[in-house]
């Protein structure tokens, strides 16, 4: 162990590693699983090291990182970016897995928590959900690479599909909920970290209160959510902002006034027991519609590579055969290119522009050029429909059946929102897309010709039987063997020529700027269709009129309007319990500057704990922050540590009510940063500075046993202007450097500090690029970094 020089006294804190950084850092978090610590840059650059500083990858997601969290299995890093938008990237190798546009401002903090109960059922067995998909079908199709596309552009990984199949099932096994929060107050949740299961604006909630002589209603106004953390059982969410508090009267007679208003930094606890409640029902919901989700994006991306590949294929095609209408026209003949084709075929004597058009215009080359291009495009769909398309459609059509089977069981999923009307009207839209696919397939194989009479017999045949011809005619008008060319069908050359020669049924049926457009069906057909709607199974009779595009749009519209029920009914079903007015800001400004926070979670091993009486009082909340000098003209430089705020209103009436503590920093120390510790600690960062605050280049690392600091019973009471910290003003304790377990930093430090509670470990970074990395446990000579 490291000895100061000149002392014989054992530091507290090894010093594992001091290195350079390339770019200073404004956010590290260690892994909750496995000895790697992320961090951004002020490029907004991600990078991932192991403990003994080997950099794994670097990752630039090109926007803003505003927050970083891990997922509570260390497997998943989550970046919230400047735009809104909360990405999950694989451990492994920084792949993109999912990105979700959640928020519509910065989201500025994240927080993922893994349900501490293990499911179980009626009889106390440990209870797993089984997904029966993969009883009859085989994994899920891939994501097709859209042609030109570079790797890592896409909303889901290409090249990673493994990591992608891992986060779209291993995660499952275990429910948890990922909460993330934006500058503008509104949070947002989504279980397994891709499922989006509601959403609340603080500055909607109503934050009752009641006095001897009044009814009051607050609410925050221009809040800015700093931290967020949930409880270890999900019950409960705690939200440190900043805003103001108005409180608004309802007087006994009914009529409502504005009160007094208070701007400050708060802490909130919402109640989101919904989610433990009700956790095996959102499992299971959850568990489809985000597998859902994930083929939904298969299907569009595979629509899409088949529409630039078409598209790409007729913009050749029409290149070329333009050319004979401009030599038509200059040739002043009064004709149209199918009718000079149709000539031809019949035997007539070539005109000079059709002669000019195939013999130097097009030509041999070009000929087979177009018809390998064409040819090519076709097949080439025709594999995408098979390996992506179709088999992403027919498992959506299981998964939606899933779902229809829970709907049904209305005592448990109607409570969580699932609708069974809504969920009956999405699995006929799946089956509807099933039929447009299929009808995709005949059409364009031209296995089926008379499916949909002659505006849909187009198929590759046609065209390879086109091409056959025309590169015939050719060989005949240069006067060049033709014998060895393959035969062709007069008759479907006339087809070609009078339906699809200026027309392109496949591309209706894909694009989706043509999708509201009808195809036409005889009467016979949509006779027919109406008698099978007589047998039920299904009730839209005019599926067939519509494209593959347009019935790909509405089956995900009516998905998303069946996954939106229980989102609606789970975000009404959150609502905020409680309200601590933590310290006043003096500006608006100040709302804005960074103010050293930690919320954590502790088992409650006490004896009133362990009476089990409810499962709220399982764990215990900590609350650590800095209380700015100007907040408070009676005392300054000092730290508040508050606890049991979470179960406030229940723990009074038992007898235990919340508790804080007011910790003055020794003077001529600033605290730059804090986080709370395992086994109830507080680490602090601690600048030394000066008599006019300038930093005098070293600092000092501080550890406080929280649970042996002498907490004082305060009431919490929500009331504009009703500091309840300002009362323990003549209760404060003082820190001595001297009596403390401390260490000297050689250098000035700069937030964030980041503590790993299950590694014994933390990151001090210093103000000139620096990294310095302590083993905060005394009995832990060496951390393992076999991972």
């Amino acid at each position: 162990m490291e000895t100061d020089q000149g002392s014989r006294h054992v530091l507290p804190f090894q010093l594992q590693f001091d290195k350079p950084l390339a770019s200073q850092v404004k956010m590290a978090e260690w892994n909750p699983e496995k000895d790697l610590l992320a961090m951004v840059t002020e490029d907004s650059k991600v990078v991932l090291h192991r403990f003994n500083w080997q950099r794994l990858w670097t990752i630039s997601p090109g926007k803003c990182i505003t927050s970083l969290c891990w997922r509570p299995d260390g497997k998943v890093v989550v970046l919230g970016l400047e735009d809104g938008t909360v990405s999950l990237h694989d451990v492994e190798n920084g792949k993109l897995l999912r990105s979700l546009k959640s928020h519509a401002a910065a989201v500025v903090c994240l927080n993922w928590e893994e349900d501490a109960q293990v499911n179980r059922d009626t009889s106390g067995n440990s209870l797993a959900f089984e997904d029966r998909t993969t009883r009859f079908f085989p994994p899920a199709p891939r994501v097709p690479c859209m042609p030109g596309l570079v790797s890592g552009e896409t909303g889901l990984t290409d090249d990673g599909q493994d990591s992608f199949v891992e986060l779209s099932n291993s995660s499952k096994q275990c429910f948890n909920i990922l909460c993330s929060g934006d500058k503008d107050g509104v949070l947002c949740f989504s279980i397994f970290g891709v499922f989006p299961i509601g959403n609340v604006n603080i500055h909607e909630c109503d934050i009752p209160m009641t006095t001897k002589d009044r009814d009051t209603v607050c609410r925050l106004l221009n809040a800015s959510v700093r931290k967020v953390a949930l409880s270890k059982d999900l019950c409960h969410l705690m939200v440190a902002c900043s805003g103001e508090l108005v409180e608004d009267i309802v007087e006994s007679r009914g009529c409502q006034t504005v009160g007094d208003s208070t701007h400050g930094f708060h802490c909130l606890v919402l109640d989101t027991s919904i989610f433990q409640k009700s956790k095996n029902e959102l499992h299971q919901v959850a568990q489809q519609a985000s597998n859902i989700e994930d083929l939904l994006h298969v299907v569009r991306t595979s629509l899409s590579v088949m529409h630039k590949q078409w598209a790409d294929a007729m913009n050749i095609f029409h290149e070329k055969f333009d050319l004979l209408t401009s030599l038509i026209n200059d040739h002043g003949l009064d004709s149209s290119p199918q009718e000079e084709f149709l000539s031809l075929l019949g035997g007539a004597r070539t005109s000079p522009a059709v002669h000019q058009f195939l013999v130097n215009s097009l030509g041999e080359v070009g000929m087979k050029r177009v018809s390998k291009v064409v040819c090519g495009a076709g097949k080439e769909l025709q594999l995408v429909v098979l390996n992506h398309l179709q088999p992403a459609v027919e498992i959506i059509g299981f998964r939606m059946g899933e779902l229809r089977g829970l709907s049904r069981w209305r005592s448990r999923y109607l409570g969580i929102g699932l609708d069974e009307t809504l969920v009956d009207n999405a699995v006929e839209k799946a089956g509807m897309l099933l039929v447009q696919v299929e009808r995709f397939i005949r059409v364009l194989s031209s296995v089926v010709q008379q499916l949909l009479v002659l505006v849909l017999v187009l198929s590759l045949f046609h065209f390879a039987n086109f091409f056959s011809w025309l590169l015939k005619c050719i060989k005949q008008l240069m006067s060049e063997p033709s014998d060895q060319l393959l035969t062709y069908n007069s008759e479907l050359v006339v087809v070609f020529l009078k339906f699809l020669y200026d027309q392109d049924p496949v591309m209706q049926l894909l694009d989706l700027s043509e999708a509201d457009e009808e195809i036409d069906i005889d009467l016979e057909t949509m006779e027919r269709v109406k008698e099978l709607v007589q047998f039920g199974g299904f009730k839209d009779s005019k599926c067939l009129r519509r494209t593959l595009a347009k019935e790909f749009q509405l089956m995900e519209y009516s998905f998303k309007e069946a996954a939106q029920m229980p989102f609606s009914t789970i975000s009404k079903k959150i609502c905020c319990k409680n309200l601590l007015l933590l310290f006043p800001l003096t500006s608006v400004s100040a709302s804005t500057q960074y103010i050293p926070i930690s919320l954590s979670f502790y088992e409650d091993a006490s004896e009133f704990a362990s009476s089990n009486l409810t499962q709220e009082v399982g764990f215990t909340d900590y609350i650590s922050f800095q209380i700015p000098d100007e907040s408070f003209l009676d005392f300054t430089n000092c730290i508040a540590v508050v606890r049991g705020f979470m179960n406030d209103s229940s723990n009074v009436k038992r007898g235990r009510p919340l508790e804080a503590i007011l910790l003055c920093i020794p003077s001529g120390y600033h605290c730059v940063d804090l986080a709370l510790y395992k086994e109830l600690q507080i680490v602090m960062l601690l600048n030394k500075i000066n008599d006019t605050g300038e930093n005098l280049g070293d600092a000092w690392m501080m550890i406080l046993q929280a649970s042996d600091l002498p907490f004082v019973h305060i009431s919490g009471t929500t009331q504009a202007n009703n500091w309840e910290l300002y009362q323990l003003k003549d209760s404060i304790l003082h820190l001595d450097m001297e009596n403390e377990k401390i260490r000297s930093i050689p250098h000035n430090v700069v937030p964030p500090l980041s503590v790993s509670a299950s590694r014994g470990v933390a990151c001090v970074l210093a103000a000139r690029k620096r990294a310095l990395v302590y083993i905060l446990d005394e009995d832990e000579d060496e951390i393992s970094d076999s991972e």
